[in-house]
């Protein structure tokens, strides 16, 4: 495997965990401060299509701005 490959592969990995923190902080601390009667919000309770459908966006955010610092081309010029 290229030097190339495996610096994309990071960014996949590193972009989508903290995808997955960022998701999951919004969730479980930024709704209960934006609503209080939110306090003590689960992912159970948010539910796990929704938590995909804001994970992978987030994720994606991060594999842009990821493969700009890393150089590794995956999104063209």
């Amino acid at each position: 495997m290229s030097s190339l490959n495996v610096k994309r592969l990071i960014v996949w990995l590193v972009s989508f965990a903290l995808g997955f923190v960022v998701t999951y902080l919004i969730v479980v601390v930024g709704f209960p401060i934006l609503k209080p009667e939110a306090a003590g919000m689960t992912l159970e309770e948010y539910g796990f299509g929704y938590f995909i459908v804001t994970y992978v966006p987030i994720g994606l955010i991060f594999v842009t701005w990821i493969d700009a610092f890393m150089d590794t081309k995956i999104l063209p010029d």
